[in-house]
């Protein structure tokens, strides 16, 4: 579990060295973290722990990217989204 906890840490530093900013980076280590605690914490198996994180990193990006742009996305009613500042 350890190696796999280690692998998802470096791909997550990884792919937030391709972001732009330090808050997108800051983004994805919090995001990937907490995927992956969350997933340790429940009992999932070890490639759901690294799945969940990946997806927590990916979150915590765009999490960070929102916030520093005002954009939110919102539903058109129709199955798709568009941006508009947040309220």
């Amino acid at each position: 579990m350890k190696n796999h906890l280690t692998a998802l840490g470096l791909s997550t530093i990884l792919l937030a060295g391709c972001m732009g900013s330090d808050a997108e980076l800051a983004g994805a280590l919090i995001g990937g973290a907490a995927g992956a605690l969350t997933a340790e914490a429940i009992g999932s198996s070890d490639e759901w722990v690294i799945l969940a994180g990946l997806i927590g990193a990916g979150a915590g990006v765009l999490v960070a990217r929102n916030s520093r742009t005002g954009d939110c996305a919102y539903s058109d009613g129709a199955g798709g989204y568009y941006r508009a500042a947040c309220p």
